[in-house]
């Protein structure tokens, strides 16, 4: 190696194991298919954090390292839990490997411990929906099954064709399949997708070797619906659609325990993103008495509350009085004056829960704790958000939120804990 590793502990080994295992997620900063894309949102976290979080949960798992060219990741990958290996520019150009990314990060890692690892993973934190059973599956091939070196895949079943040239003519052949024979699924022989998501390989193996695939590779099988890796725009808006969906078994609800203050948007959140106009252009908006039952009670709980609106409406107003909350409208970078409300309040940002429906939600979201989408948002919105509500926007989905940090009868009778605010 060129450079000489270095780490910033942030961590220390969960688990005293006769045998060490280290999973090692490679994150640069650059990224040309999507900006900053390891720090990109999906189900409220940035790809690497939930990665680290992943690799954790894991059992087998007792060290997690992020390998990193940029600042801004790597204070990510430490808030999640990781230790950080920073990664010199000769191995962070388009062109470096994922395997001198972990050969560097062994090296870094063993060298600050002082311990030698015996099975080393490579995790892939642009497969937002890696499971901690997945990489259970392929740490148990290497340690108890006699793999060399295994990797996640999923059961395939599609007829591959790849395009040729025949006697001048562009032409099309099959790859996995005699294209003059269409054998029913059950008759042909199991494919099997590489996912990309997770592999382990025998650490001194992998030194030998210099690449992840030696010896007897064993393949685990994981769940298709989750295959999904983010190389581009239209990948990462496909992952923020499905993170409700493949994140629900794993959402946490916030409770008065996690939050310091609620921030309101209005429109689309409080009201069903309507508006009625009559003749002398005022405007009338339909809202739910359950959420002003629900912002009353959180008030009453000692919760700080903010209506932070883009419209400069008297709607909003007249709205804000009536639940005797505060209200900034007609704001056009909520996230800046949602930082400055912060800091008057002296109120640590990620102990806000913030509630939006659309994308200029979706700053404040990367500022706030637990940022939450109603039910009828944007898929994007959703995609980003921590929670989700089952109840649209203006139909009662700021009481539902509610019954999370007060419980189902919104009972404000205990007593509010003391939260050391930064």
């Amino acid at each position: 190696m060129s450079s000489r590793p270095q780490a910033t502990p942030t961590t220390t080994p969960r688990t005293t194991t006769v045998r060490r295992v280290l999973a090692v997620i490679p994150a640069r900063g650059g990224s040309k298919g999507v900006p900053a894309k390891n720090l990109a949102a999906v189900g409220g976290a940035p790809l690497v954090a939930r990665a680290v979080r992943a690799c954790l949960g894991a059992r087998r798992v007792t060290d997690v390292v992020v390998s990193t060219d940029d600042a801004a990741i790597a204070a990510a990958a430490r808030g999640a839990g990781a230790e950080v290996v920073l990664r010199p520019a000769d191995i962070a150009g388009d062109t470096a490997t994922s395997e001198a990314a972990v050969l560097h990060a062994m090296d870094a890692h063993e060298a600050l411990h002082g311990a030698a690892v015996d099975v080393v993973l490579l995790v892939q934190c642009t497969s937002p929906f890696l499971t901690r059973e997945d990489i259970e599956g392929v740490c148990t091939a290497v340690l108890d099954e006699g793999a060399d070196t295994a990797h996640t895949v999923a059961p395939f079943h599609g007829f591959l064709w790849r395009e040729g040239d025949q006697q001048g003519e562009q032409a099309a052949d099959g790859v996995n399949h005699d294209k003059s024979f269409r054998p029913r699924r059950q008759d042909r022989p199991q494919d099997f997708l590489e996912t990309g998501a997770a592999y382990a390989m025998d650490a001194a193996g992998f030194r030998r070797a210099g690449h992840r695939f030696f010896g007897r590779t064993a393949l685990v099988r994981t769940d298709p619906a989750r295959v999904l890796e983010v190389d581009d725009p239209h990948d990462l808006a496909r992952a923020r659609a499905l993170a409700p969906l493949l994140d629900t078994a794993t959402t946490t609800l916030p409770t008065r325990e996690d939050i310091d203050a609620v921030v309101l948007d209005f429109d689309g959140t409080q009201t069903d993103d309507r508006v009625l106009i009559d003749s002398e252009g005022r405007e009338l908006v339909a809202v739910h008495r359950g959420d002003g039952l629900g912002i009353a009670a959180l008030r009453k709980a000692g919760l700080k509350l903010l209506i932070l609106s883009t419209e400069q409406n008297a709607v909003v107003a007249a709205r804000a009085r009536k639940l005797r909350i505060p209200v900034l409208h007609g704001i056009d970078r909520k996230d800046l004056a949602l930082k400055q409300w912060c800091e008057e309040q002296a109120v640590a940002p990620e102990r806000v829960l913030y509630v939006g429906n659309d994308v200029n939600d979706l700053p404040c979201f990367g500022l706030a704790g637990w940022p939450v989408a109603v039910a009828d948002a944007h898929d994007t919105v959703r995609g980003a958000a921590r929670a989700v509500t089952t109840i649209p926007g203006g139909e009662g989905a700021i009481r539902e939120i509610a019954t999370w940090i007060l419980g189902p009868s919104l009972n404000t009778d205990h007593p509010v804990p003391s939260i050391p605010t930064k």
